[in-house]
């Protein structure tokens, strides 16, 4: 397999315009200022420093557009990402986990180098929706604690340490945090709101408007609340130094796991943003050269002081509506948050957490597509598609995101599984009302004496696979009778995989022994393919395949199977 590196910027820069630069450059310009707020926000709830998510967004953010399969996608750190860089974090510390990270890279990077971008679309909806919102439902729980101000030293990763601890926590509710937060809420949503009929309004973004009016705010009447000073020591105006974890083998076996994790969401969230800016933009991202892309970024975020980073879904769409048509777009969203650090990186000290949980908690409460837990929504699917979405929910809030997309995963196959064996069905022909039957058989001759027949045969219609052997069971007991000759009609089977074809070799066998001979007819392509290969064919002899029924009735006169000693044929 050829391995393919093409960027999308490649494709971009034939005819690239001084018009569509300055559209770039504005668009650019509009993301970085909205990276600002989310990128510190999502770092803190994660349990890393401000800081940190600021240089996630500019390197992963820069490499992602120079690199990427997607014209407009915009890479950074996500809201998704919290409840699993905060549970690494707690449980291995945050040089692993950019250890973790480094290895989701190289994940990613194999993933798109061998092509199994396209392989993230056979996730279930059902899937994607119950883990997409108990993510949700997970970095909600996780904004509590700053959003009421509460006395915990250190939150748990798991959800019940999570609730047990809020609930002994409960009275250590801070009042004057808990007034900012609601405050900044209702900020934020109103400007939202506003900025859709409020032509200058929807040229700043909300989570910006609400941080540069909080941090006013706090900055001038002092109020008693954490901030980015009080907490972290503020931002340094200093670019970050290069630095490789140390890493011994007997750790990388332990950051397997949430390698994986993290290579596994990455890789779904940047692909399902992708899409949904191609149909935004009528363009074609390429699945595998965006994994490749996510995965150089995450190899060189956690280099220069970053962590975990994938397509960001809320800053693409701003992205597209603010005129950005290029990777240019993206790249200059980098170097406009770049530039903020080395100017205004001081002013951030004031900055409150409180603004920064109600920011992130507004991005919980979009991300989720609440919808889909509807009592009238939910009716109109199947029982299947509700023990999948409503499982993975629970999973992922409960329990953990990888988990919760494996036993989905598992839960999905197996009812698929149920449900292509269900519509695979074998049914017995009644050839005395079969057009033409009497050009090869005189009725009278249909069946012998006793009344026992003397050409049996059966319409089998779907997938002979795995999932459908017991199907045929009845062909391999005494049901099938004793007639000269077993005619299975297979033209409406679409697929045949190596248990079927086992199948058909043990009935062939127990008919030889019983002196019946086997006969196919309407082969298709895949099951022909398959039978040649395997040497079956060959095995039952020309004569005993057909191309349609009426063959296989006109070949029958006479036919004869594998002769063995004593059994008499037709």
């Amino acid at each position: 397999m050829m391995i393919r590196f093409r960027p999308k910027l490649l494709d971009t820069l034939p005819g690239y315009s001084r018009g569509l630069f300055t559209q770039d450059l504005s668009a650019g310009i509009t993301v970085g200022v909205l990276a600002l707020p989310l990128a510190m926000a999502f770092a803190i709830a994660s349990g890393m420093s401000p800081s940190a998510g600021i240089w996630t967004a500019i390197v992963a953010g820069f490499l992602v557009s120079l690199l990427g399969g997607s014209r407009v996608q915009i890479g950074g750190p996500t809201g998704a990402f919290i409840p699993i860089i905060y549970v690494i974090v707690v449980d291995y510390g945050v040089a692993n986990l950019l250890i973790a990270t480094m290895m989701s890279g190289v994940m990613l990077l194999a993933m798109g180098a061998f092509r199994l971008g396209s392989m993230i679309r056979f996730i279930p909806l059902s899937v994607v929706i119950g883990f997409t919102n108990g993510i949700a439902v997970v970095i909600f729980i996780s904004q509590i604690k700053d959003f009421l101000g509460l006395d915990i030293e250190q939150m748990p990763g798991e959800f019940f340490g999570k609730m047990e601890a809020l609930y002994h926590a409960i009275g250590t509710i801070h009042l004057p945090t808990v007034a900012l937060a609601t405050a900044s809420l209702a900020v934020l949503v109103g400007w939202n709101r506003a900025a859709k009929r409020v032509t200058w309004m929807s040229r700043l973004p909300g989570p910006l408007a609400v941080l540069v009016i909080a941090t006013a705010v706090n900055a001038m009447l002092h109020l008693p609340v954490d901030t980015i000073g009080s907490r972290f020591g503020g931002i340094p105006q200093e670019l970050p130094s290069f630095g490789l974890p140390e890493v011994s083998l007997g750790l990388l076996g332990k950051l397997i796991a949430p390698a994986l994790t993290i290579a596994i969401l990455g890789a779904i969230e940047s692909l399902l943003s992708a899409r949904v800016a191609d149909s935004q933009i009528d363009d074609r991202h390429d699945p595998n050269q965006e994994l490749m892309a996510q995965g150089a970024a995450n190899i060189a975020a956690p280099l220069l002081g970053g962590f975990a980073a994938t397509g960001a879904i809320a800053r693409t769409a701003t992205n597209i509506r603010s005129g950005g048509r290029t990777p240019v777009a993206g790249m200059v969203h980098a170097l406009t948050l770049l530039a903020i650090v080395l100017v205004a990186a001081p002013l951030a000290a004031h900055i409150p957490l409180a603004t920064l949980s109600a920011i992130v908690v507004v991005v919980a409460i979009n991300m989720g597509e609440w919808h889909a837990f509807k009592l009238g929504e939910l009716r109109r699917y199947s029982n299947n598609y509700k023990m999948i979405l409503l499982g993975t929910f629970f999973i992922t809030v409960v329990f953990d995101l990888t988990l919760a997309v494996e036993i989905g995963m598992v839960m999905a196959s197996l009812f698929f599984i149920y449900r292509m064996s269900d519509l695979t069905r074998i049914e017995r022909i009644a050839l005395e009302k079969y057009k033409g039957f009497e050009h090869y058989y005189a009725l009278e001759d249909l069946h012998r004496p006793d009344g026992s027949s003397r050409v049996t045969a059966y319409r089998l219609t779907g997938s002979l696979f795995f999932g459908a052997a017991n199907k045929l069971d009845a062909l391999l007991t005494d049901e099938v009778g004793s007639p000269d000759v077993v005619i299975l009609d297979l033209e409406k089977v679409i697929s045949i995989d190596t248990t079927g074809l086992d199948i058909l070799q043990t009935m062939k066998r127990k008919l030889d022994k019983r002196g019946i001979g086997l006969m196919l007819c309407g082969l298709g392509k895949q099951p022909q393919s398959l039978l040649k290969r395997s040497g079956f064919l060959e095995e039952i002899g020309d004569n005993a395949v057909a191309t349609s029924l009426q063959d296989a009735l006109r070949q029958s006169q006479g036919f004869k199977g594998r002769e063995d000693p004593g059994v008499s044929y037709v």
